[in-house]
């Protein structure tokens, strides 16, 4: 009886210490800093980025950081402050999106999607003003973000008649999802209850209620997408777990993009973001060849 109660406490120990672990967004939200550029680019007081420029005269390769969130409010890029200032050490400017998003007023369809692609656009006015490399310019999102980034580079594909449509957008190097959602259509049959109820009010509705909102908003819907893309996951992340997205990359690779996977095998879905842990060279390293001048 002893025995089982000493097993039982030594389990329970060791559950708690791997709980302890795994990081959360308030872990990463109170990460540090360095300042950066509040800069607008639409008249929204949520259509604004944070620019951060490395240092050296430049000009400077660009990695445009989208947070996640669930697509709602409750979200904002405060959770990619740490994450951007670090790539910026490595020698990269950040441009880190905040947009609108469910619960905020004008969030929802269309205005999320216009955002981030509006605020991607708007590179070409900054590097008016800053050293920037409008010709090097990746897009790196985390969960939602990573949803986003992957559509901002397929939007090329996009009909006249959508309200997504935008004649001469920004091209991407390369496109790096961490944890991300490419098939919207899966992950709200998995997450009902959960961002995947979010995601309905992202759309406006069902994936069988509003297809064409699906056919214009989902990465699986418009491959290839145009654009080199890093599919990073964490194999013990259960909010866009790996193995629901599997149709996904083969879809991606049989049309003819450059599809590259990466499993973490120690992260969960916040730990790609933290330069504190294990899975940071990988997330690191992939954002520089996703900005290679010969990828």
């Amino acid at each position: 009886m002893l025995l089982r109660i000493c097993l039982a406490l030594i389990g329970a120990s060791l559950s708690g210490a791997a709980q302890t672990q795994r990081l959360g967004a308030g872990d990463i939200v109170k990460l540090p800093s360095t300042p950066a550029q509040r800069i607008a680019y639409g008249s929204d007081p949520l259509q604004f980025g944070d620019l951060r420029l490395p240092a050296g005269k430049g000009p400077h390769p660009v990695a445009i950081v989208v947070h996640g969130g669930c697509w709602a409010e409750f979200a904002d890029a405060s959770i990619m402050a740490n994450f951007s200032s670090t790539v910026t050490k490595a020698g990269v400017a950040t441009w880190n999106l905040e947009y609108r998003r469910v619960g905020n007023p004008g969030g929802g369809w269309p205005a999320t999607l216009q955002d981030v692609g509006a605020g991607i656009d708007y590179l070409r006015k900054l590097a008016e003003t800053y050293p920037l490399d409008v010709k090097r310019v990746a897009a790196v999102g985390h969960s939602a973000g990573g949803h986003l980034v992957l559509w901002a580079a397929a939007r090329r594909h996009l009909p006249k008649n959508s309200p997504l449509y935008v004649a001469d957008p920004l091209p991407l190097r390369g496109a790096v999802s961490l944890g991300g959602v490419p098939d919207l259509a899966s992950f709200v049959q998995y997450s009902k209850s959960g961002c995947g109820e979010r995601l309905v009010r992202l759309m406006g509705g069902q994936p069988e209620d509003v297809k064409d909102r699906y056919r214009q908003g989902s990465p699986s819907e418009l491959l290839p997408i145009g654009a080199p893309q890093w599919l990073i996951w964490g194999a013990l992340d259960k909010t866009a777990p790996h193995d629901i997205f599997l149709g996904y990359e083969a879809a991606a690779k049989k049309s003819g993009g450059a599809v590259r996977v990466i499993v973490l095998e120690n992260s969960a879905h916040f730990e790609m973001l933290s330069p504190e842990t294990e899975a940071w060279p990988t997330v690191e390293r992939a954002i520089l060849d996703a900005l290679a001048p010969d990828h």
